[in-house]
């Protein structure tokens, strides 16, 4: 099979900075389309996996699965693109296809493992795949999306990850009128939930530690905002939400948010902490709710929200950087210092 090198920026180990790499990409086959990178978003789980803190890192490492860009070659056998569209690229560029959740639509819990789009196994090259801190990506169609004309491209390219995280739960619980829906923190997750879950019509309650945060939240949409360190608000509110989604990743007492659900309400988690979350038994059981997680949607999902995001003009809050500040935009992560979400101008790499 053909390659070609182009300039990306990664990390050699886990301690090490990233700097700017060569790496291979492949040529297009019949059913791939080329992707000049315009855009790249930054997400938690780049810099998990730069750094190995979840284990089986394969260096180099070119993070990046937030990937919005403009088609420049497509495969003999492309129909669904051609040369010139905007597309976008997530957390995955292909799966099994055979197994049971892959025939629903739901690649992203493919029961042999779907192939993300970086530090995954790219079957045709025989490597590790390499994401989107590169000038050029090349990925079968069928795990390519339509990026809508009417949005700010930068801001869209949180979307694919931070976006399509969100909305998928908001989705397959039925968020909408008539409900009162929590988002428990405002990060790159959590302000992205505020935006769709009003967007889809439900009455938005934001839980924060941060009484900083009160304002940023009614900004973003939140109809009321509960300050969890506040005893008497969280008594106060205590069984009057349909659902709740968790988009916290530090450690948190999960039973006091359970308080806050009503019969048969549910609260889903989105939010990855280091270590178990202890659930007491009555936090669930007597008034029949549910504790669940989710993760990414699907391919015809995520498109089915970009779409949904381009009707009610929902983007990400975003500060866009240079590629070479990239460590700095790590450490600046580490710290939450950042409204919410950073994305590399991809021109920066390529000049």
């Amino acid at each position: 099979m053909g390659t070609f090198l182009i300039k990306a920026f990664g990390t050699e180990a886990p301690t090490a900075d990233l700097k700017q790499l060569e790496i291979q990409r492949r040529e297009v086959t019949a059913g791939d389309v080329e992707i000049d990178i315009l855009y790249c978003g930054v997400c938690h789980s780049d810099l998990h996996t730069a750094r190995n803190e979840w284990g089986g890192t394969v260096y180099p490492n070119v993070p990046g699965h937030e990937i919005v860009g403009r088609i420049t070659k497509v495969g003999s056998s492309v129909t669904k693109f051609k040369i010139g569209d905007l597309a976008g690229v997530g957390c995955m560029v292909d799966s099994c296809r055979e197994c049971e959740s892959c025939k629903e639509g739901l690649e992203q819990y493919c029961e042999n493992g779907n192939i993300q789009t970086y530090n995954g196994h790219d079957k045709h090259l025989n490597k590790q795949t390499f994401g989107g801190y590169s000038e050029r990506v090349v990925v079968d169609q069928d795990f390519v999306l339509r990026i809508p004309e009417n949005l700010d491209l930068a801001a869209t390219a949180p979307l694919l990850c931070a976006g399509i995280t969100t909305y998928s739960p908001l989705r397959h619980w039925k968020v909408g009128p008539g409900q009162k829906v929590g988002i428990v923190g405002i990060g790159g997750l959590g302000h992205m939930g505020v935006k769709i879950a009003k967007a889809m019509g439900a009455h938005v309650v934001v839980i924060t530690t941060s009484e900083s945060k009160v304002e940023d939240a009614k900004r973003l949409g939140a109809d009321e905002v509960i300050l969890s360190t506040d005893q008497e608000q969280m008594k106060k509110n205590a069984g009057t939400l349909h659902f709740i989604l968790d988009c916290v990743s530090a450690q948190h007492d999960i039973n006091a948010y359970l308080s806050l659900l009503k019969r048969d309400g549910s609260l889903t988690l989105v939010g990855a902490p280091e270590h178990p979350l202890p659930v007491a038994p009555f936090s669930l059981i007597p008034a029949r709710k549910s504790f669940s997680g989710s993760m990414i949607g699907g391919i015809a999902e995520t498109q089915e929200m970009l779409d949904f995001c381009g009707k009610h003009n929902i983007t990400s809050d975003i500060e866009l950087i240079r590629m070479q500040d990239i460590n700095q935009a790590y450490d600046r992560l580490l710290k939450s210092d950042v409204k919410y979400r950073f994305v590399i101008d991809m021109e920066s790499l390529k000049n």
